[in-house]
């Protein structure tokens, strides 16, 4: 690790950075340095804005992932080598907002019965049935499943954020937690890779998903966070309220919730439109 790289490194480590986060910040860094063929220090901002020009014109990213370089690459000008002016000229894009994907209930019963493997349907249902991020079930631990009547909540270990939480817990999804464990014996890790040493990779969990989406014949679900946004929208279309519903994202802000507002179906067909309201034309 060069001394720039473990600097950074470090400022992350004091202001509490997620080790995911510092990940990312550190390989947007590293990319670059290979690109220009220097360390970063040596750059100014005209060259920093070439380089997120030609991350969107010539490797065709989203806004979002390029603005993943710029936020790394202000925090390196900004905190660690404090050169603000440097930092002043790196912008970040305005990403187009736009509404996830929902899978519909008949949709989510034809991608499980669409699972070939016990482990595959336990990983997806999971996903789904306690509204995890990937990184949140592949991380999962078999301590983490507290399933005492008193309890039946599944522990969310570091999540977005580093914030640890507590989420659902299925009986119809322990039933089949306890089915996988007596077939597949699990020691730490609840989904470990192949080696076991450690836990399932993000990128498998969503060759999984996609691949099962591909047999069930849905050709518009998107990633595996689709499952995500799912349990959210179902939940909201069967009651239950926002602020609740934003503890079990383990979302920071209601704003970010409150998205699924408009995903909620059940809240726009039983919505009765203003014109229904007037008296009777003639």
């Amino acid at each position: 690790m060069t001394e720039l790289r473990q600097r950074m490194d470090d400022a992350m480590v004091l202001r509490g950075f997620a080790l995911r986060t510092r990940e990312t910040y550190l390989a947007c860094v590293s990319a670059l340095a290979k690109h220009y063929r220097c360390s970063p220090e040596r750059l100014n901002g005209e060259q920093i804005q070439a380089y997120l020009l030609h991350l969107i014109q010539e490797r065709k990213l989203a806004y979002a992932s390029v603005n993943q370089a710029a936020s790394a690459c202000r925090f390196l000008f900004g905190k660690v080598l404090q050169q603000r002016k440097i930092w002043l000229d790196i912008p970040m894009a305005k990403v187009p907002k736009r509404l996830p994907v929902v899978l519909s209930r008949g949709d989510v019963r034809a991608l499980f019965a669409a699972c070939t493997t016990l482990r595959g349907r336990t990983v997806l249902m999971t996903t789904y049935a306690a509204g995890l991020r990937v990184s949140e079930v592949c991380a999962l631990q078999v301590a983490d499943i507290e399933s005492a009547p008193d309890r039946m909540c599944i522990k969310v270990r570091q999540g977005k954020g580093g914030q640890d939480r507590y989420t659902l817990l299925s009986p119809r999804l322990l039933e089949l937690l306890r089915q996988y464990y007596r077939a597949q014996r699990p020691l730490l890790w609840l989904f470990p890779n192949k080696t076991g040493d450690g836990p399932m990779a993000d990128q498998n969990a969503q060759r999984l998903y996609c691949a099962t989406c591909d047999r069930a014949g849905l050709k518009e679900a998107a990633g595996i966070h689709t499952l995500r946004h799912s349990f959210a929208t179902h939940l909201l279309e069967s009651g239950v309220d926002l602020h609740t519903i934003q503890r079990l994202l383990g979302h920071g802000h209601i704003s970010t919730t409150m998205r699924y507002l408009h995903l909620a179906q059940s809240r726009l067909t039983g919505t009765t439109s203003p014109l229904e309201l007037l008296d009777s034309l003639h």
